[in-house]
């Protein structure tokens, strides 16, 4: 789907004096061709004129309504991508413009895979057993076994 953007510019109210050009209905037809080639130029295309109502202030506390021309223009948006392919296009023809005999073995030689050798996990002891002996620690402190006393 193709993309535009536009522009609006206001059309000009009068002809503008012209070498050669005595006539107002010339010096405006003059005046319009040379907006529409100034516009061309950038790149834009002449789309249509409008003339579309604008509210305006008149005096302190009313509006008058004034109608005025536009002209509109439009071009094609630029994409992003077409300039991303354009980029990639370059590349690939300069990958293809080296000669074969400038590449070395290893560039011309197809990539080996590594070689990946099964493996089988190794055996593990199960979890040391506790010990007998070992007191538990209660909410007040560890408790250590009384020793008899010795006479």
């Amino acid at each position: 789907m193709a993309k535009y953007e536009y522009k609006v510019i206001p059309a000009p109210a009068k002809g503008a004096k012209a070498p050669g050009i005595k006539a107002g209905e010339a010096r405006f037809a003059n005046t319009i061709e040379g907006v529409l080639n100034e516009q061309a130029a950038a790149g834009w295309e002449y789309l249509r004129s409008d003339i579309l109502p604008s509210d305006e202030r008149q005096g302190l506390t009313s509006t008058q309504t004034v109608y005025r021309t536009l002209m509109i223009f439009r071009r094609m948006k630029a994409d992003e991508d077409s300039a991303a392919d354009e980029v990639i296009a370059v590349a690939q023809g300069v990958a293809e413009a080296v000669s074969p005999d400038a590449r070395t073995p290893a560039q011309t030689s197809k990539r080996r895979e590594p070689v990946v050798t099964p493996m089988t996990p190794a055996r593990v002891d199960p979890a040391p057993k506790p010990e007998p002996d070992v007191v538990p620690d209660t909410p007040d402190g560890p408790e250590t076994p009384e020793v008899p006393k010795k006479d």
